[in-house]
């Protein structure tokens, strides 16, 4: 049974366009919580082999060692991540020694970090510029590959609503994030960039498939006009692609559920863009096309 996809076109860049402007408002007022990766500083991870000490105590013993604004946050059952001013060994040492009392007996340490501000704001840079030719790269690719598709849609438009897709795609979850981070306090690292650059490789897959159907359907003039084709090639990839997501994402809900704090919001993020990457490759991309198309025709 076909679905008329394109009829409710209207619904679908509704639902989206609330969405990304949420996530702009909260990009814009709250900001993003960006981690050590990228501010610079020193991140320990502790666990207490007996009671864990509460974070005002923490600060307590800390207080004298000059680390700037600490902040604990408490992880299971008696562990806590603890973020400071960026450190040396020695003071790394005096922090265990604080905290574990004798011989470190009490504690358990089970990482630590220090990035230096300068290497911190490297890495924002190295990270913008990263994602940016990650979707030029792309644009290019996809006008290339469907040069010779230039009827009744100029082929640049595919790449174009394979952007505006992918767009639609990474500022929802860093929108969420940045909700995320200003409740709940969860920060921005270097995985979370490597989350958004995985969304882009995973949504504009999905996106090609359904716009080389259109491809192979336009070739062999299947449907009564343009519209009735791409709806017709959503629905022929739509299995495939629903299919596809789910499998990735019963496995990284496992990752989210049963893997370690380290990777926890990593997961959380390739959630949250498999999802809407599914969703804009169905809903978003393949729509625009048919839009552009009307519009065209009126003028």
């Amino acid at each position: 049974m076909e679905i008329n996809i394109i009829k409710h076109y209207k619904i679908y860049f509704i639902i989206s366009g609330l969405l990304v402007l949420g996530s702009i408002f909260s990009l814009i007022f709250l900001g993003l919580k960006l981690g050590i990766d990228f501010t610079g500083g020193s991140l320990l991870e502790i666990e207490f082999k007996n009671e864990r000490l509460s974070s005002k105590a923490i600060k307590e013993k800390l207080g004298g060692l000059n680390l700037g604004e600490i902040n604990a946050a408490p992880v299971g059952e008696k562990a806590v991540i603890l973020r400071f001013k960026d450190v040396d060994e020695e003071t790394h040492q005096k922090i265990l020694n604080s905290l574990g009392e004798a011989d470190f007996q009490n504690i358990e340490e089970k990482r630590f970090e220090s990035i230096g501000p300068l290497i911190g704001k490297e890495l924002k840079r190295k990270s913008l510029w990263a994602i940016g030719l990650v979707i030029l790269m792309i644009i290019l690719y996809i006008t290339y590959v469907f040069r010779k598709v230039s009827r009744p849609v100029a082929s640049f438009k595919y790449g174009l609503a394979a952007i505006l897709a992918l767009t639609h795609d990474v500022l929802i979850p860093t929108g969420i994030f940045s909700f995320l981070g200003h409740f709940k306090g969860i920060e921005i690292n270097l995985l979370f960039i490597t989350a958004l650059l995985t969304i882009l490789g995973f949504s504009v897959h999905d996106t090609i498939v359904v716009f080389d159907r259109i491809r192979e359907n336009l070739k062999k003039n299947i449907g009564k006009n343009f519209q009735e084709t791409v709806n017709l090639s959503i629905n022929q990839t739509m299995a495939r692609s629903v299919n596809t997501s789910l499998t990735v994402l019963l496995t990284l809900l496992a990752v989210y559920v049963f893997g370690g704090e380290s990777v926890k919001y990593f997961a959380l993020a390739l959630i949250f863009g498999i999802i809407f990457g599914t969703y804009s490759s169905i809903f978003i991309a393949s729509p625009l096309l048919v839009v552009w198309e009307k519009w065209r025709k009126k003028t």
